[in-house]
């Protein structure tokens, strides 16, 4: 199955941001935040829904992001992402996710954990270039398989790049179903759950902290890269939010609206 998928977000003449442009299909919805909620907030939200089986080996989909001058987007979630084998020979499945922010604007892209099941092989990538001024948080958590099993392949591809200093972050992650590898410390040191967290958001961290399996590591021309790994997703996910709490330039202002902006459970 091949789709693909756009968003546009501006400004309209309030300062208040806006969907320009929606376009999606399955396996694939997307779908803008409506209501009270999205009256009261200046952010656009729009959350990603799985509206089919997928990724499926074979599969390719990519979804293309476009934030205009000043304009603000929260990209989420809803549900966790399961990648399956294909049948017989089929070619690995591939996401591919690419983000343009025009100056001063700002993208935080958070998906739910992408669970990676034995036997399917799984290709993601995700390229985003800043404008000046721009902001950009991204999120990701990799599940190495279902519970009791070894996980499938995964390659991912993330690449950030600054407009006016070149690439700010270009980083390859490999999972290969090898028990010794997975056991090694180099490696999930046994764990089943790999988060990772890119913030390009005002002022960095002079130097990296760390706690007990997460770290936040400044970048060597701007932003910072938080890692956290452990025995499930929620865990995971709450020792990335620790590692992103001690990032000097993160406000809790902006903390909230992203809350604000999750789907209920």
């Amino acid at each position: 199955m091949r789709a693909s998928a756009r968003i546009v977000v501006g400004c309209d003449g309030s300062g208040r941001s806006v969907v320009r442009e929606l376009r999606s299909q399955a396996p694939m919805t997307l779908l803008p935040q409506r209501g009270a909620a999205a009256a009261r907030s200046p952010v656009a939200t729009v959350h990603l829904v799985g509206s089919a089986t997928t990724p499926l080996g074979g599969d390719d989909v990519t979804l293309d992001v476009e934030v205009g001058p000043g304009a603000q987007l929260v990209l989420t979630g809803v549900a966790a992402t399961l990648a399956l084998p294909g049948p017989g020979t089929a070619a690995p499945s591939r996401m591919a996710v690419r983000i343009v922010l025009a100056e001063r604007a700002g993208v935080q892209y958070l998906p739910e954990p992408m669970i990676v099941t034995r036997r399917a092989e799984h290709l993601a990538e995700l390229h985003a270039e800043l404008g000046p001024g721009a902001r950009l948080r991204c999120r990701e958590v990799l599940v190495a398989g279902r519970s009791g099993e070894l996980p499938g392949r995964f390659r991912g591809l993330t690449r950030v790049c600054d407009t006016a200093t070149g690439a700010l972050l270009v980083q390859t992650q490999e999972l290969v179903g090898d028990l010794a590898l997975h056991r090694s410390a180099a490696h999930l040191a046994g764990r089943r759950v790999l988060g990772t967290e890119v913030l390009v958001w005002g002022e960095d961290p002079a130097e990296a902290v760390a706690g007990p399996w997460w770290s936040l590591t400044p970048l060597a021309l701007r932003g910072s890269l938080a890692t956290a790994v452990g025995t499930d997703a929620v865990t995971t996910t709450r020792d990335l939010a620790t590692a992103i709490a001690s990032h000097p330039g993160w406000s809790g202002e902006v903390l909230r609206n992203a809350e604000d902006a999750e789907p209920r459970r």
